[in-house]
């Protein structure tokens, strides 16, 4: 249903080190930059971070990205735990969403609530 998704840092630099790093192991990297604004993706960009340029507070998001296997999101944690980033939720089963959900939480330097999901069983 999405196309891409587009979403706004105060940082875009210390943001965009974050990404590279815990895209990485989920087979994501910068695949288009204009000025500041850079487009993530396997081969084309579906996942946008640019500067802020609105006014007043921002709000966090939830970004759930796919990960190929468990190995993947247990990558993408470590990858986010060594970048700095808050744990929200490390690596485990949600069986409350559906019996093989395997995902980790963690937040973006802005706050956002980003996640790594595989869906596939182990």
């Amino acid at each position: 249903m999405l196309d891409h998704l587009s979403i706004q840092a105060r940082d875009v630099a210390a943001s965009a080190a974050f990404y590279d790093a815990v895209l990485t192991p989920l087979g994501g990297r910068r695949v288009m930059e204009f000025g500041p604004v850079i487009g993530y993706g396997t081969d084309s960009p579906d996942f946008w971070l640019g500067p802020v340029n609105t006014g007043g507070e921002a709000r966090e998001a939830h970004i759930a990205f796919t990960a190929p296997d468990r190995a993947a999101v247990q990558a993408f944690h470590d990858a986010a735990v060594a970048a700095g980033a808050e744990v929200l939720h490390a690596p485990r089963l949600w069986p409350e969403y559906h019996p093989t959900y395997f995902g980790a939480f963690v937040r973006d330097p802005d706050g956002n609530n980003v996640e790594a999901v595989c869906h596939a069983p182990e």
